[in-house]
């Protein structure tokens, strides 16, 4: 049935399309209009506009000319006194009287223009936005700004208080919908990218807006819809198709909440039957409508187009269909204080909630199962509700636990009970969704990537029907291209490694099936490819690793199958799941181990499974940043549990401490401008690689082809007052990358494994550790910061290294810092002597063909010392340790003697990693230099020679008087070893610690 049609009247003049608005008066006898291409403000008589308005030659009842730019945003208070308030591209925010149009007051000024302007019910707050970051919410009282609210990552194009004054609702230029609880002034919900997406186009903007008794908010869908999300779980109750050929923009409700008028960028605006989700009326117009308002009191749309152009639509609903105005919702008479007082069965009759039609109905067989607040929700009374107009706006948001004060004792279970519903429907609705790393959002109509990983990239475009799916790798020389795939499952996920890749899907079809696919990159077999459909149980996340795929799906079940397609285990996690990744053998799972805590924290743990031992390794809670989400998770190259927050922080999972996530990385701090954020996309033990994106863009686009950025690794350090910041990171990195060897060379050992490959590694994380602390001990005896010197000379692991330390004080004449350095190297040295020996003690009764072994970990009163490096005249040599039956021991059937009949034998010792499965018990601490000296043909004696010559005998045993030659491996030169040459250069404080001559007095005995 189609009415009249509308005709509109030139209001502003505009030669180009602009942003326009238009709102009714409280008592609906007068319209206000403005545009972006024009300063002024117009109220107009209502019955001037349905008659013809500005082009049948009648002019507006009031003019108002006071911005310095083009007006983009009105609202009018509620109420006979209500307010005008403007907002306009000049930064500034104006108050007005209503309908007389007397200027009162400026009252904010934001720092870019504002695009969004809405009054509470009682027209006590204004909240006001744009594109600045935050929207503010002012007190009409005083004009105050009571709270900012920070969320949007684009420009807020339109937001709505809901009729209860619990609840603001806001969306941007990225589509994504933020519920803000008013109490608590925070986020209670986030609906990420539900709105169209209109880009730089400034002349059309996402509108919502609630319904009349404030169950539902009505949002712009991505579908050319209209979607219908519930008030108290964000969830989406009921979605209305019809004619629209493009995104719908903006929207308004009738009174009685049974109708909705909606405006597309298809020149159209429908009027739909929400409780029969069918569209009744429409007109089409020359060019598009920006801005909707339905008749407080009356069967009329207000409409303006993006020329300036306004006119009334009178008679929408037709008079054989229930009147917009008929079964207004009464909202004094349905609102409940902020806790109950009666028993359930009153609150069943006496708090139902009032709905539209046939909505009520929807909303009750679409969430009886899984929000059983639906039906009889305890309402808590808005705190702006209950103080009086004119009481403070700062005292209202915060008197909550005041105001609880008031009610009288009758009230005190009602008032638990209703707090604990309140919270426990705000905590449901924040736990966050399962992703999959490295994927990004579909878009209609643009590519998008199913995953992307230090490897490569998985991308997908849907067509008609089906979607085209191709994988490409960053090195293209690392193989053949794997061939495009024509998806007819609908893949919304993938992962892949060095073998394969692995997709899986949404439920859907009649079966409401989910499928999971594997595809190798080569096999010897000609059909390697599989599939798995599951009904009923959709796919989550998937993972991909050594000769295994998994899947977890909504049913918490993990499913791990072979590359062949063999179902191997099913097991059941503990929570719905987050996400998952895999490497190698291992494979870790995030789920939620509860509910969201009251302050909206995420609760997650992490579990980390070996496929092939069939075991679980790890098993903890995931650290997040607080009020943030998990972005990424994922293993760095060398294999680290990482993860990175939507507070941009990067940890990663280190056995310190039995197990702490250490922050290496943060997005504020690396980024240089505020508008700037980092997708990871994974990391290696210095670096973070990530791609950079600019607001609104918080992920990387396909086209063009996303660069990826290499970013150090940092500990956010407190800035320090030696100035050294990147020095002292640089010793935390060092100490960390060195531990994570350590340990690494420990579990080899544990399995029996070899663990010489890591040895030269391990020594020169050492020389280099050492060196940064030799340079910090530098910077603290400068300023004058002696004992945090004396704690970095503990941790010194190489004896050269402290002996340099030693020589740095000395030349800088610190006597003190001399003498503690001096006690240092005793100790240490002590400690050698002692370990040495109880070794010589424990092999003493070797047989004499039998090389004498040491152990090589030294340890001081304050760090463990590793290896040790050695001078013998001009070459460096270290001894490493022996392999069980990899060394063939000989000895010399004959001694060579010197021309006194005596001679000195030297024995070092060992400066390899000692690894449990060598050590009969517990670890041996390092030894330092040991030398043996040989008295007489058939004794021995093992002595310790020092500085001054001194020989000292103390534990010495007798040995063999045969020794076996074997030649010591050369290990890498000591950075701080002198060089051959015995001149003397002038150089550097640095280099002088480098190449420093230790001496070294030869005694004969």
């Amino acid at each position: 049935m189609k009415g009249r049609v509308v005709k509109l009247r030139e209001a502003h003049k505009a030669g180009s399309p602009a942003l326009c608005c238009a709102s009714w008066g409280p008592s609906g006898q007068h319209v206000v209009t403005a545009s972006a291409a024009d300063t002024a403000v117009l109220i107009h008589d209502a019955a001037t506009v349905l008659a013809g308005g500005r082009g049948s030659g009648s002019s507006p009842v009031v003019t108002i000319r006071l911005h310095k730019d083009g007006v983009t945003a009105l609202a009018v208070a509620p109420g006979p006194s209500g307010s005008l308030a403007s907002g306009s591209m000049d930064h500034s925010i104006k108050f007005y009287t209503f309908p007389e149009g007397e200027f009162q007051s400026n009252v904010a000024r934001f720092t870019l223009p504002i695009r969004s302007l809405a009054f509470n019910r009682k027209g006590t707050l204004l909240a006001a936005a744009g594109d600045d970051d935050g929207i503010k919410l002012i007190a009409t009282i005083d004009n105050t700004i009571s709270k900012v609210l920070k969320g949007h990552k684009g420009s807020v194009t339109g937001l709505a208080f809901d009729p209860r004054n619990d609840y603001l609702a806001s969306v941007d230029s990225i589509g994504t919908v933020i519920y803000w609880d008013l109490c608590i002034g925070a986020e209670a919900r986030t609906l990420t990218r539900v709105a169209p997406t209109f880009r730089s186009d400034n002349s059309v903007r996402n509108i919502l807006c609630w319904s009349p008794d404030g169950q539902t908010l009505a949002v712009p869908g991505l579908r050319k819809n209209v979607v219908l999300y519930d008030r108290d779980t964000g969830e989406e109750v009921c979605t209305l198709y019809g004619d629209h050929e493009q995104p719908v923009s903006c929207l308004c409700w009738s009174p009685n909440g049974r109708y909705l008028a909606s405006a597309g960028l298809d020149r159209q605006v429908l009027i739909w039957d929400v409780k029969s989700r069918q569209d009744i009326e429409r007109q089409k117009f020359d060019v598009r409508i920006c801005s909707l308002a339905w008749k407080p009191n009356g069967n009329a749309l207000l409409l303006i187009d993006v020329m300036g152009r306004v006119g009334i639509w009178e008679s929408v609903i037709p008079s054989t269909m229930k009147s917009p105005n008929e079964g207004i919702p009464d909202l004094n008479s349905t609102k409940a204080p902020l806790f109950d007082d009666d028993d359930d069965d009153d609150d069943e009759d006496e708090e139902k909630p009032s709905t539209s039609g046939g909505l009520e109905d929807d909303m009750d067989e679409t969430l009886s199962d899984s929000t059983p607040f639906s039906h009889k929700r305890p309402r808590r009374k808005s705190t702006f509700d209950r103080d009086s107009d004119n009481e403070d706006l700062t005292h209202q948001m915060e008197s909550t636990k005041r105001m609880k004060d008031k009610h009288n004792k009758k009230e005190d279970a009602g008032k638990a009970r209703g707090d604990s519903a309140t919270s426990a429907r705000l905590v449901t609705a924040r736990m966050q969704a399962a992703f999959q790393p490295g994927s990004t959002p579909p878009q209609p109509g643009m590519r998008n990537f199913l995953a992307y990983n230090m490897l490569g990239s998985i991308t997908t475009i849907e067509n008609e029907g089906h979607s085209h799916v191709e994988v490409d790798f960053h090195d293209t020389g690392r193989g053949p291209r794997v061939p495009s795939m024509t998806d007819y499952f609908g893949f919304t996920m993938a992962a892949m490694n060095g073998s394969g890749s692995v997709f899986a899907n949404q439920c859907k079809g009649d079966k409401n099936m989910s499928t999971l696919m594997y595809r190798p990159f080569g096999s010897w077999a000609g059909n390697s490819e599989w599939s798995m459909r599951f009904e009923g149980e959709e796919v989550k996340a998937v993972a991909l690793g050594a000769g295994w795929v998994a899947a977890v799906t909504s049913l918490n079940f993990l499913r791990i199958f072979t590359e062949g397609g063999l179902q191997m285990h099913i097991l059941s996690v503990s929570g719905p799941v987050v996400t998952a990744a895999g490497y190698e053998d291992q494979l870790a799972i995030v789920s939620h181990a509860s509910d969201c805590l009251p302050s909206g924290d995420q609760v997650l743990d992490v579990k980390v499974f070996n496929i092939s031992e069939g075991a679980q390794s790890m098993f903890g809670r995931l650290v997040l940043t607080p009020l943030s989400q998990l972005s990424w998770f994922g293993f760095s190259e060398n294999g680290q549990l990482s993860s990175y927050d939507s507070k941009g922080i990067l940890r990663v999972f280190s056995s310190q401490f039995s197990g702490s996530w250490l922050p290496l990385f943060s997005s504020l701090k690396a980024r240089k401008s505020k508008d700037e954020s980092h997708w990871v996309v994974g990391l290696d033990a210095n670096n973070v690689f990530c791609i950079l994106c600019k607001t609104p863009q918080s992920y990387p686009h396909v086209m063009p082809k996303p660069v990826l950025s290499i970013l150090h690794l940092s500990f956010p350090l407190a800035s320090s007052d030696l100035g050294a910041n990147s020095l002292e990171n640089e010793f935390l990195m060092r100490k960390l990358q060195l531990s994570q060897i350590q340990n690494k060379m420990e579990e080899m050992a544990a399995l029996g494994l070899d663990t010489t490959t890591y040895d030269d590694e391990a020594f020169n994380m050492e020389a280099g550790l050492d060196q940064c602390i030799l340079r910090l001990i530098s910077i603290c005896c400068s300023g004058d910061k002696l004992v945090r010197a004396s704690e970095l000379a503990k941790l010194l692991t190489l004896e050269k290294s402290m002996k340099g330390a030693l020589t740095l004080v000395t030349r800088l004449k610190l006597p003190l810092l001399q003498e503690k350095f001096s006690s240092i190297i005793e100790s240490f040295l002590f400690q050698e002597r002692m370990l040495n020996n109880k070794i010589i003690a424990g092999t003493g009764r070797f047989c004499s063909n039998a090389t004498i072994m040491t152990s090589t970990t030294v340890l001081t009163t304050q760090a463990t010392l590793p290896s040790k490096f050695m001078q013998d005249g001009n070459s460096s040599l270290e001894s490493s340790l022996p392999k069980p039956n990899l060394v063939n021991q000989q000895c010399s059937s004959t001694e060579p003697k010197n021309s006194a009949g005596e001679q000195g034998i030297e024995i070092k010792d060992s400066t390899g990693k000692v690894s449990s499965a060598f050590i009969p018990s517990t670890k041996v601490p390092k030894s330092s230099e040991t030398k043996k000296h040989r008295n007489g043909a058939s004794n021995s004696a093992v002595v310790d020679q020092n500085q001054e010559g001194d020989i000292d005998h103390t534990g010495a045993k007798k040995l063999s008087t045969e020794y076996c030659n074997r030649a010591e491996p050369q290990r890498p030169v000591n950075p701080f070893a002198k060089s051959s040459s015995s001149k003397e250069q002038s150089s550097s404080l640095l280099d002088s610690i480098k190449k420093m001559k230790v001496d070294k007095p030869n005694s004969r005995i």
